[in-house]
């Protein structure tokens, strides 16, 4: 029943989004400015996506050609240079059409990806042992890492104070910010070996695991918005559902990451005893790892589905590189620990289907750069009625 003193109270309306009107969209969906004007934070994507496939191909029970795997890794570099200088020109000549970006609940969760981007490349260039690997790793690891702790508390907030956040509205995308603590907590297990022992590489090793835990309790809170969301109302649009293919980022990379800390565990002032750490990898490691898989059958059954009802190239299809990506490292480095040829295999099986993904999906996005027909910038996510607030009576009063 609605009360009297609610019905004519003045809602809180919060100002809306300043995101481009349609008279200001060129055709062909573009947004007035071309393509820098339609520059999001998605665009570090398929740097994440190119630069995991030879850190991948490293930790593989078997050995790979060096050669095209540097060739991969200087792509990626490459990629994260440009991407870098085109989102700066866009910050400077689009700038409100950037702060949009912040205030919209379907653009703001990318810029996890300006944090992975730069850490899988650093990760990259110690797995291959480039020239200047350490200075690179250091420097865009510092980066990275600093940028993700932002982004992992920025954009939850923005959610609850700015964005206007439909119920049952949650997507996988919501994790990427969350998760780009995960992905500096498994690089700093690789910076901590090259480091004397001492309290450095102890305080380096417990910091990986402090961003291992807030990375992965904060994965906790989300999964079940998204599954709920999957369950009350039905699978995503055809567009958004690779996305589903993000939640294995956070399994891979945690088991990484953890595996990671075991191997660089040697007693050092603050880390953990090897011992533990290693008992700790396989006995988290394992189980997570089994759910990945489930999940990769749960959201590979989804995208088939979505592909025979008419699904059409997105940037979304870069969520089927990099996640799986994590979920090789992850089985490799358990395989590492154990000695189990399931783990090898099932590492080697993963890195297959990454390659397929990435072989896939990067012409597809370099022809669509290039042609101009890049996809639509994202638009902005629906927006809920505003509140109404005022008072009200109980039900005797009425």
């Amino acid at each position: 029943m609605e009360s009297p003193f609610t019905r004519d109270a003045p809602p809180r309306i919060r100002p809306r989004l300043p995101w481009p009107r349609a008279a200001e969209r060129a055709p062909g969906g573009r947004v007035g400015g071309g393509r820098l004007g339609e520059l999001g934070p998605n665009w570090y994507a398929p740097v994440m996506g190119t630069s995991i496939v030879p850190t991948a191909a490293a930790a593989l029970p078997v050995s790979a050609p060096r050669g095209p795997l540097l060739a991969v890794w200087s792509l990626a570099a490459l990629m994260l240079v440009a991407v870098v200088a085109a989102r700066a020109a866009h910050w400077a000549r689009y700038p409100a059409r950037a702060r949009a970006h912040l205030l919209d609940p379907a653009v703001a969760p990318f810029y996890g990806c300006a944090s992975m981007a730069p850490l899988a490349v650093g990760a990259g260039a110690l797995a291959l042992d480039v020239p200047g690997a350490l200075p690179i790793a250091v420097v865009l690891g510092a980066v990275g890492t600093a940028v993700g702790l932002v982004a992992a508390g920025a954009v939850p907030y923005l959610m609850v104070v700015r964005h206007r956040v439909p119920p049952g509205s949650a997507t996988p995308v919501w994790l990427l910010p969350v998760v780009a603590p995960m992905v500096a907590a498994a690089l700093a297990p690789e910076l901590a070996q090259r480091l004397p022992e001492g309290q450095a590489r102890g305080t380096l090793l417990l910091a990986a695991l402090a961003m291992f835990g807030l990375s992965l309790l904060a994965t906790l809170l989300i999964l079940p918005l998204v599954f709920a969301r999957l369950v009350h109302h039905g699978p995503l649009p055809g567009p958004l559902t690779p996305s589903l293919f993000l939640v294995l980022g956070p399994l891979g990379q945690s088991t990484t990451a953890l595996a990671g800390v075991a191997g660089a565990a040697d007693g050092s002032p603050g880390a953990p005893s090897p011992s533990a750490a290693q008992s700790a990898a396989v006995l988290y490691g394992a189980p997570v790892l089994g759910f990945a898989l489930l999940w990769l059958g749960f959201a590979g059954a989804l995208v088939l589905r979505a592909a025979r009802s008419g699904m059409g190239f997105a940037m979304t299809w870069w969520s089927f590189t990099f996640p799986v990506g994590t979920c090789v490292t992850g089985s490799a480095a358990l395989w590492r620990h154990t000695g189990a040829a399931v783990f090898g295999w099932l590492s080697c099986a993963l890195f297959a289907l990454l390659l397929a993904a990435w072989a896939t999906v990067l012409p597809r996005t370099a022809y669509r750069l290039f042609s101009g027909a890049l996809p639509p910038a994202p638009r902005p996510a629906p927006v809920a009625p505003p509140p109404v607030r005022g008072r009200t009576t109980s039900d005797g009063a009425r």
